[in-house]
């Protein structure tokens, strides 16, 4: 929470910035509305855009929790498995040449125009950093307490349980602060694809109607909505890994 000062600042800075364009090149208003018109939107259409985030924050927080726990478990298994980790990490590096956002079409046509697609899509997209960062933290477990371990005759769940996992949770924090930034992407790409309903359509419908002052006022609203998740991740976190301290 000490970063909220710093982010309202910035918000300030690029507020004015932006009416400092609208003065000077004065754009036509459906090219770049003054601030003023995209905040009376906001106010004015705040029912409309409430109903559709409704869809998407579900969506949104459905997807982050499944991605993480999928992520959780599949660095796990890598760590815990040295054939696990020579068949499948590198299946899974190659997976990301593929552009994910070139599946949600595919995932459209398979799940249809439903919550699931969405999804899929903040599935996908975060679980690799999720399983990245948790099984790397994994890996970098300090040799000197794994020695102390076997030399006790520790089997190797109680390891990875107590040992492991423990020395690993700022790994896992990183990835779900990645994860909180990188899932409301995947489900915005996800409704532009296919949806009636959610902020993601509501900004095409806008486009549609050349209503930009709307457009604006969604996409502020989203990314509003993204700052809030990531600052209520983080603080899950930060009590989370100080928790055993207390």
């Amino acid at each position: 929470m000490k970063g909220w000062p710093s982010i309202l600042a910035s918000a300030c800075l690029g507020i004015l910035l932006w009416q400092g364009v609208v003065m000077l090149a004065a754009p036509p208003s459906y090219i770049l509305p003054p601030p003023l018109d995209v905040a009376a939107t906001l106010w004015s259409a705040r029912e409309q855009i409430a109903h559709h985030s409704i869809y998407t924050i579900g969506e949104i927080l459905i997807g982050l929790a499944l991605g993480a726990v999928l992520g959780a478990v599949s660095a796990i298994g890598l760590a815990a498995s040295p054939l696990a980790q020579a068949l499948l990490r590198p299946m899974m590096v190659f997976s990301q040449a593929i552009p994910v956002f070139v599946l949600a079409p595919i995932l459209t046509l398979w799940l249809g125009y439903g919550i699931w697609p969405k999804v899929m899509m903040a599935l996908l997209i975060i679980y690799f950093p999720v399983t990245s960062a948790f099984f790397d933290a994994l890996m970098r477990t300090p040799g000197a307490w794994l020695d102390l371990a076997r030399v006790m005759g520790a089997r190797p769940a109680r390891v990875m349980w107590h040992i492991r996992i423990p020395a690993a949770l700022p790994g896992l924090a990183s990835g779900l602060r990645l994860a909180a930034v990188y899932a409301p992407i995947g489900v915005i790409i996800s409704e532009w694809v296919g949806a009636s309903r959610g902020l993601g359509y509501l900004i095409l419908l806008a486009l549609g109607r050349v209503k930009v002052d709307l457009m604006f006022a969604t996409t502020i609203a989203l990314a509003v909505f993204t700052l809030l998740l990531y600052a209520a991740i983080d603080q899950i976190c930060r009590r989370w890994l100080d928790a055993p301290d207390d």
